[in-house]
């Protein structure tokens, strides 16, 4: 190992969307960011429908320009809203029509290169990425964090930050050295999908909108349908292991399309891309968000579901949210992490687990197949589905758990 120790103002572990986002943030504050990822950009990531808001977030980051003017070359898809299907049922949400003020519009990514286009936007800022490096032990150092690393050679060194921020996502990589994690509240779901020639000849699909689709039989199985510019799609199914037989991904995936007669028609000349993939058990939860020299990230620090797209979306949140008190942290000035990063992410993280745990036990699928839909409080849950999930001045927000279960009375009578 290299005896010498590195320095750095800003270690970022990993280099997703919430790492490139932070670290452009930080380096346009003027400190040394060093980031440390895994793997090799690009890289498969599952999380390819963005939300409006993120487009916020990116544009903060100096990134969002980049995404606008490389989505054509890249595939990437126009996104204006969500639709869904239940049982030959059909609506849609419209994000351009909402409460809450702020992008309306985003698209729907290819991760691999989504991601690397962050990346990349976050090295021409100044950050520096480093590449199959991996933290394999960390311990507080000081007035800092110590943090041991092996590199694409499997060469160890050694980083020490003044502050740590964890946006490993999946990876988890300081709840799993910090004993950090907790086990999360919602079941054990899994997850299969992949990529698709999706062939679609339906003159009604609208491409610029995910298509969430229920289940013919079980209200709590789901389907997404992603897609993208150049005509293929991202497609997958979302339920409880007793859901899904032992069979290899893309058989079952396949399976569950053809039991859905929407979907086995919309899709019937559908071609797989590579090979299918699975993630199982995912949501996850954490201790704490933060400690004397670190911060956690995005899915680093909590997974909820995908159902909703809202992972990106958090994670971009986490990254706008610390900065700043980072870079107020690094500059001697009191910093109350607890106040000012973890209970205003939450917020939002609990906005969305309402709606999340309505949909799997229907009773949001109920408000949103309703037929006769308030104009005024439709635009309340598009805003919240559009990602605005901290906005204190809907109601919907605010007051999420209490509201929507009102809605879902008024619904259902």
């Amino acid at each position: 190992m290299n005896n010498q120790i590195q320095q750095a103002d800003v270690v970022i572990i990993g280099a997703g969307p919430s790492g490139a986002v932070a670290a452009s943030l930080l380096v346009n504050k003027g400190w040394r960011v060093v980031v440390l990822e895994q793997q090799v950009f690009p890289r498969f990531s599952i999380g390819e429908s963005l939300l409006p808001q993120c487009m916020h977030f990116l544009a903060e980051a100096n990134l969002a320009e980049s995404v606008k003017e490389q989505a054509d070359t890249l595939g990437f898809q126009f996104k204006n809203g969500a639709a869904f299907q239940r049982r030959g049922e059909h609506t849609a949400i419209d994000f351009t029509e909402k409460f809450t003020q702020g992008p309306g519009t985003t698209f729907q990514v290819k991760r691999a290169d989504f991601d690397k286009c962050l990346a990349d936007g976050a090295m021409e800022q100044g950050a520096e990425i480093r590449y199959q490096h991996s933290v394999i032990e960390y311990t507080d150092h000081g007035d800092g964090a110590l943090l041991t690393v092996d590199d694409e050679k499997n060469q160890r060194y050694q980083i020490k930050g003044r502050f740590v921020l964890d946006a490993s996502g999946f990876g988890r990589v300081l709840p799993r050295l910090l004993d950090l994690e907790t086990p999360s509240n919602f079941p054990v779901r899994w997850a299969y999908f992949s990529h698709f020639e999706d062939n679609i000849t339906d003159d009604k699909f609208d491409r610029e909108k995910i298509l969430i689709n229920v289940h013919p039989k079980h209200n709590d199985i789901w389907y997404w349908l992603i897609p993208f510019s150049d005509g293929t799609a991202s497609i997958g199914v979302v339920g409880k292991p007793s859901q899904f037989e032992d069979t290899a991904p893309l058989a079952c995936l396949n399976e569950f399309i053809e039991q859905d007669t929407y979907l086995s028609e919309l899709l019937a000349r559908r071609v797989a891309i590579g090979e299918a993939r699975t993630i199982k058990g995912y949501s996850a939860n954490v201790a704490s968000l933060y400690g004397e020299h670190f911060a956690l990230l995005g899915n680093a620090g909590e997974f909820l579901d995908p159902v909703f797209s809202s992972g990106v979306t958090i994670a971009l949140k986490s990254a706008s949210l610390v900065a700043p008190l980072v870079d107020d942290y690094l500059q001697g000035k009191q910093v109350d992490f607890q106040a000012q990063y973890s209970e205003p992410l939450q917020q939002g993280v609990n906005c969305f687990r309402t709606y999340v745990a309505a949909w799997y036990d229907t009773s949001f699928q109920d408000v949103i197949f309703y037929s006769e839909q308030n104009q005024q409080v439709r635009e309340m849950i598009s805003a919240i589905l559009a990602g605005y999930a901290w906005d204190l001045d809907n109601p919907f927000v605010k007051q999420s758990e209490r509201r929507l279960n009102t809605l879902v009375e008024l619904c259902r009578d």
